[in-house]
């Protein structure tokens, strides 16, 4: 049965129709899956914000199938609504589970498959519930009070790991009793501010009891400890692991604060006793990132990723196995050149399976830890980005420039793939994409470098059309086949520009030297790069050379700010989101001071520092006396790692100068824009402001 709730589709075959029916009455409107009005078979902001958003994918134990979140968005009601799946895993008997508006998240199977554990907000704040394979019996386990981040349970199925935010600092009125209402922060070091929030909180895990239907013994296995677990404000549980055998939890934290935490990335792996209580530090000595541990089939052995540089967050990311009986560390990954972006245990205890973006494309390998082979097993011009041993092989989440997030089983020995959800095939199969073209461009230093090439849907050659050179941020980010739902190169195809992509030094996927020549050369060898990229596209018969744009966010909108200043007047518009306009402001405003320590080399007061003087004299605002081209400049100002104050320094110089100009400011946004219908009105601007100059 299907019923039609204000547009959006929602299937009821989970418990009965009756009972669907009436939650549905007593809830109102569900936010769920949508049937867009597609005009012309084009890509439109609506459409967008129309696809299903395929989430977490959890096997079950027996591998038969399938747990999946997918997330829906209303624009009408500006905001989003996670509901559950199952499916078995050859891709039949597909079930809805659950049909609210309260956001189900985090699946998990419990009891050997026989129930199934996720994260709901229905009473306010996100517990943990279960309920029966078929979405009937629903049971709230939890009653912690502030909520809870995420969960496991133990293999053995009697304990539940949590995560928990936890007071961390004295305020005001903890201070000063008297003044209850009183907002003032008192601030005494660094990293009050990270991301998007003041710091008052920090994440730590608890493990209780399991007793039926409820929790107790509640314990903080950090309790006193000024440090957070897992890795704010991005890490979840997969920074946390169970042994085995239920005794030993794993953890990542970086145990530091203030300053030290501020210009340190140097996090270890704890193991924590549960019999005895006692901590051990699993990775000491190794000094840059170590994170995501988790255990061999049998327990003998641990595996994680690690970064071997204090304070380079972008540092190669490795993947490391410890003998738990001998204390040996082996690097797996030594001669590959690249990225462990994820990984899983294969079931022998002698295979690791990752996921690695190498050229522009992200795969899944094999890897044998005896001899440290890595083989590729996939192929094609797509992205994994999540996998699970399932079925006869795997089950994985792919995406790529012309297609969201879908579940596909994946054979094992032959890399073949065969989609299982088609959550979106009732859009895509609407949508003409543009042809995704991979180009290898020579550089001014005679490299062979990777752009992509996005076309507009029913390109004609024999057509003049104007194109859009897109900036990558990071900077040491990887512009692969990803799916973007506010940098979608197919959006700004449909638009009718030509996209030109290129994957200019300092993205990974190239090797360690290609990714680090952008440190410290900010303003360097990127930006020829960029500029190779975007004059051997213009000289194709069907680009219009009069009508090119540029565009980016964080380091890519820092590029488009310097292009603006060194361009020689190729571009006729630029547009920047999130971008660092003035280097030395940006080294005194953002939180995570590792990274601007390590990218730019240092303080801008440090005159001995040859590396960090090159930096700051390339800052784009000594370039705004060459300013000379429209520019419209877009930020949020809850952004603590690029303020937005260098948004609208770039604003004023280009009105000061009289160049055409425009700024958009969301006062309730990020680094990102994640409100559906701010991210609406950043497409309708976006275009509106590149019509106007280019078209």
């Amino acid at each position: 049965m299907a019923i039609i709730l204000g547009g959006s589709l929602l299937s009821c075959n989970n418990a009965s129709d009756a009972s669907a029916e009436k939650k549905n009455k007593d809830m109102g409107e569900i936010i769920g899956k949508v049937n867009p009005i597609i005009d012309d078979n084009i890509l439109s902001p609506e459409v967008l914000y129309s696809f299903g958003r395929v989430g977490d994918v959890v096997v079950s134990p027996d591998k038969s199938r399938f747990i999946y979140q997918i997330t829906y968005v209303s624009i009408s009601e500006n905001k989003t609504n996670s509901e559950l799946f199952v499916m078995k895993s050859d891709g039949t008997a597909k079930k809805q589970l659950t049909i609210t508006n309260n956001r189900e998240s985090s699946p998990t199977w419990l009891n050997n498959g026989q129930k199934i554990a996720f994260l709901g907000n229905e009473t306010g704040s996100s517990q943990i519930w279960s309920m029966n394979p078929d979405g009937g019996g629903m049971t709230q386990i939890s009653n912690i009070d502030g909520g809870i981040n995420g969960f496991s349970f133990s293999p053995d199925g009697k304990k539940v790991l949590f995560l928990k935010d936890v007071k961390s600092v004295e305020t005001a009125p903890d201070r000063y009793t008297d003044l209850p209402e009183a907002s003032g922060r008192i601030v005494d070091d660094l990293m009050y501010k990270h991301w998007d929030h003041w710091v008052e909180s920090i994440p730590h895990p608890f493990i209780a009891d399991l007793n039926g239907s409820s929790l107790s013994n509640i314990l903080d296995i950090m309790e006193g400890q000024p440090y957070e677990s897992p890795l704010a404000p991005f890490g979840g549980m997969e920074q946390l692991a169970w042994s085995p055998d239920s005794k030993t939890i794993a953890y990542t934290s970086r145990k530091k604060t203030g300053k030290e935490y501020a210009v340190s990335t140097n996090s270890d792996i704890y193991f924590y006793n549960i019999e005895t209580g006692e901590t051990i530090n699993m990775t000491d000595g190794m000094m840059g990132y170590d994170i995501n541990p988790q255990f061999s089939p049998d327990g003998s052995l641990l595996a994680w990723q690690s970064m071997e540089r204090d304070g380079y967050e972008a540092d190669k990311n490795r993947l490391f196995i410890m003998n738990l009986s001998t204390g040996e560390k082996t690097y797996i990954t030594e001669e590959f050149d690249n990225n462990t972006d994820s990984y899983i245990w294969g079931e022998d205890n002698k295979t690791i399976y990752m996921l690695s973006s190498v050229a522009g494309t992200s795969q899944i390998y094999h890897i044998d830890i005896s001899t440290k082979e890595i083989k590729k097993l996939t192929e094609g011009k797509h992205n994994y980005v999540s996998l699970s041993l399932g079925g006869e092989g795997f089950i994985a989440t792919r995406q790529s420039m012309s297609q969201p997030s879908e579940i596909y089983s994946v054979d094992i020995n032959s890399g073949e793939s065969t989609e299982l959800s088609f959550e979106n095939s009732h859009i895509l199969n609407q949508i003409q994409m543009g042809e995704v073209e991979e180009r290898w461009i020579e550089t001014t230093d005679n490299k062979q470098m990777l752009t992509w090439v996005v076309y507009p849907p029913n390109f004609d050659s024999t057509k003049k059309y104007p194109a859009l050179l897109y900036c990558q941020g990071g900077p040491q980010s990887t512009l692969d086949q990803y799916w973007s739902y506010r940098w979608n190169p197919q959006m700004m195809a449909a638009n009718g520009y030509i996209v030109v992509a290129p994957n200019r030094r300092g993205v990974p996927g190239f090797g360690s030297e290609w990714l680090e020549q952008i440190s410290g050369d900010y303003g360097g060898q990127n930006m020829r790069d960029y500029l190779s990229a975007i004059d051997a596209i213009a000289k194709e018969p069907f680009i219009d050379e009069t009508r090119l744009g540029a565009t980016g966010a964080s380091y890519g909108g820092f590029s488009v700010y310097w292009l603006a200043g060194n361009h020689n007047n190729r571009f006729k518009a630029f547009f920047s989101h999130a971008g660092i306009f003035n280097t030395e402001a940006q080294y005194l405003e953002t939180e995570e001071l590792f990274f601007a320590n390590w990218d730019m080399g240092g303080p801008f007061w440090d005159k001995s520092n040859a590396v960090a003087q090159n930096t700051y004299a390339n800052s784009p605002h000594r370039f705004v006396d060459k300013w000379n081209t429209p520019i419209m400049i877009s930020h949020g100002e809850y952004d603590y790692r690029i303020l937005a104050s260098q948004g609208m320094m770039a604003f004023n110089a280009a009105q000061l100068k009289g160049i055409p100009s425009r700024m958009l400011i969301y006062p309730d946004e990020n680094h990102w824009i994640t409100k559906p219908q701010n991210g609406i009105l950043f497409q309708r601007e976006f275009f509106r402001w590149f019509d106007e100059w280019l078209k």
